[in-house]
């Protein structure tokens, strides 16, 4: 999803389209996947490999998405790190939808209710936007903490961390969502790549190309 169709309704989720003998060659840069003019700063310790994905909850490409993604996040191997970054575009909330995904991150949630938050907007058309609703949300989930919930969603540090993946966003010229980062140099989505199953490839060989230094 387009930062400039952000708002449309998306009806036809075909995610993995393109598929032709440009899926046969190796990877290029410039072509597959766009080569960073400055490295981003990484999170991951010394000695392993970053891979960030660009989301949004509001973005039905990336709920049609994330079952592949989940798959694919499974099989990284150990020297691989993973983490989400909530972008600042696709919809009229954005900002509480980062602060909706790093208050699960620092209640070690995510991997629980990620499926369930795309389920609820795109399969069971609730309202889940702002502050309100979102707060009336979590409520009623089984085994999340409403009370510690509505204390992080609001607080200094979950601000601050969607402050700094909008930054991200911006230093990375994410065009589009979903779209994956890796080690800090380079960016790959599905219209680089060809497809979004391609895309996963083409980051596989540049968590490779990492490796080598």
């Amino acid at each position: 999803m387009k930062r400039r169709d952000f708002s449309l309704a998306a009806a036809s989720l075909g995610l993995l389209p393109l598929v032709s003998h440009a899926q046969q060659r190796p990877p290029k840069a410039g072509t597959d996947y766009i080569v960073l003019g400055k490295p981003m700063p990484v999170d991951a310790p010394a000695g392993k490999v970053e891979v960030v994905e660009f989301f949004s909850y509001n973005c039905p490409h990336c709920a049609a998405f994330e079952p592949q993604m989940e798959a694919w996040v499974k099989k990284l191997p150990p020297n691989v790190v993973f983490r989400r970054i909530p972008v600042p575009f696709v919809g009229n909330d954005t900002e509480a939808k980062q602060r909706l995904y790093y208050t699960l991150e620092a209640m070690g949630k995510v991997d629980e209710f990620q499926p369930q938050i795309f389920d609820a907007i795109h399969k069971q058309r609730q309202p889940l936007f702002g502050d309100a609703a979102i707060l009336a949300w979590s409520e009623k989930q089984p085994g999340l903490d409403a009370k510690k919930f509505a204390e992080l969603f609001k607080s200094f540090s979950v601000v601050g961390k969607a402050k700094r993946a909008a930054q991200l966003t911006n230093d990375y010229r994410v065009a589009g969502v979903p779209a994956l980062g890796v080690a800090g140099r380079w960016y790959v989505d599905g219209d680089t790549a060809g497809s979004l199953d391609r895309a996963l490839q083409v980051v596989d060989y540049l968590i490779g190309e990492a490796k080598k230094g």
